[in-house]
C-alpha cells in the first residue's frame, strides 16, 4: 500500500510547529544565544586587534585595509557556523526525548520535516548575523538598500546551508559529545579555508604547498560565501597577488551548495539508527 498523503497546508503547518519550536528552544536557552554570538566577536575584537598592523593584502584599488577589516565578512560566517552547530543538537536531543519517532512514525514527509528544522535554525542564525551587522557601522562599509537587501539573503542563503549541514553530521550521532568533536574536525577548518582568515594565494608564483592550499580554498563552498560578502561589503575585490571568483560565479556556487546540502539532508532523514528503535 502507498503511504497516505497529507495536505499541503497541513504540510505547511508541520514546517511552521518544527520551526517554531526551534526558535522557542533556543531562546530560553540563553547561554546558547551567548555562545553563538560572544565567541565570534571576542575572536573578531583579539585577532582583528592583534593582527590589524601586521596584515596586509591591498586590494585592486591600492588601499590595504586592516586585518579588523579582512576579518570581518569571517567573523559574519563564523556566526552561521556556530548557530548551525547549536541548532543541529536538538536532533540528538530530540532523538534521546522520544520527540524526534514521534515524528518520524507520524504521515509526515521528510522534506517538511527537515525543512522545519532547518529553516528555524536559519532563522536564528540569520538574527544573530544581523545583530553582529551592527558593527559594520563603526567600520568603512559601502551600505545602500540594493546591496543590504542581497547581503541579507545572501547569509539566509548560507545559513541553511550550513544548518543543513549540520543535519546532515547530526543525524548519525547518537551523543552530543561525538557531534561536536566530529563537527570541530569538520568545520573549523572549513572555516579556516574559507578565506575568512586569510586570502585564496594565486596560482602564479607558488609553491606547490601554496597550490594545495588554493585548491582546497577553491573547492570548499564556504569560499564563495565569504567573497561574497565581503564583496556586497566593501566592493573592492582584492589585488593580483590573491585569487577570487566572479560574483555569477559565487552566486551559483552557493546556490547549488544549498540545494545539495538540503538534498542531502533530506536523503539522510531516510535512514533509521540503531537510537531511532528505542
Amino acid at each position: 500500500m502507498s503511504a497516505p498523503t497529507v495536505p499541503a497546508p497541513r504540510m505547511a503547518a508541520v514546517v511552521y510547529q518544527l520551526c517554531w519550536r526551534e526558535l522557542v528552544r533556543f531562546f530560553r536557552q540563553r547561554n546558547r544565544v551567548i555562545g553563538s554570538i560572544g565567541t565570534p566577536l571576542v575572536m573578531w575584537i583579539i585577532f582583528g586587534l592583534g593582527l590589524d598592523r601586521s596584515f596586509s593584502a591591498g586590494t585592486s584599488s591600492g588601499a590595504a585595509p586592516g586585518f579588523l577589516h579582512y576579518y570581518f565578512p569571517g567573523s559574519l560566517v563564523l556566526i552561521l557556523m556556530f548557530t548551525a552547530i547549536f541548532t543541529s543538537i536538538s536532533i540528538i536531543e530530540d532523538r534521546r526525548e522520544g520527540f524526534l519517532q514521534s515524528v518520524l512514525v507520524s504521515p509526515v514527509s521528510r522534506s517538511s520535516m527537515v525543512l522545519g528544522k532547518v529553516l528555524g535554525g536559519a532563522i536564528i542564525a540569520l538574527i544573530q548575523a544581523l545583530l553582529f551587522l551592527s558593527v559594520a557601522l563603526f567600520l568603512d562599509v559601502s551600505w545602500s538598500p540594493g546591496r543590504f537587501v542581497a547581503l541579507v539573503a545572501l547569509l539566509f542563503a548560507a545559513a541553511l546551508m550550513m544548518t543543513s549541514l549540520g543535519f546532515v553530521f547530526a543525524w548519525r550521532m547518537e551523543s552530543t559529545q561525538g557531534f561536536h568533536a566530529i563537527m570541530n574536525l569538520v568545520l573549523m577548518p572549513m572555516w579556516l579555508m574559507s578565506g575568512s582568515f586569510f586570502p585564496v594565494p594565486a596560482l602564479a608564483n607558488s609553491s606547490a604547498a601554496q597550490m594545495a592550499v588554493h585548491w582546497c580554498m577553491r573547492l570548499n563552498p564556504l569560499t564563495y560565501v565569504v567573497a561574497l560578502v565581503r564583496e556586497l561589503l566593501y566592493a573592492q575585490p582584492l589585488g593580483e597577488d590573491y585569487w577570487t571568483a566572479s560574483t555569477s560565479t559565487n552566486t551559483i556556487v552557493v546556490v547549488v551548495g544549498l540545494i545539495l546540502f538540503f538534498a542531502a539532508a533530506v536523503w539522510i532523514s531516510r535512514t533509521r539508527i540503531s537510537g531511532d528503535m528505542r
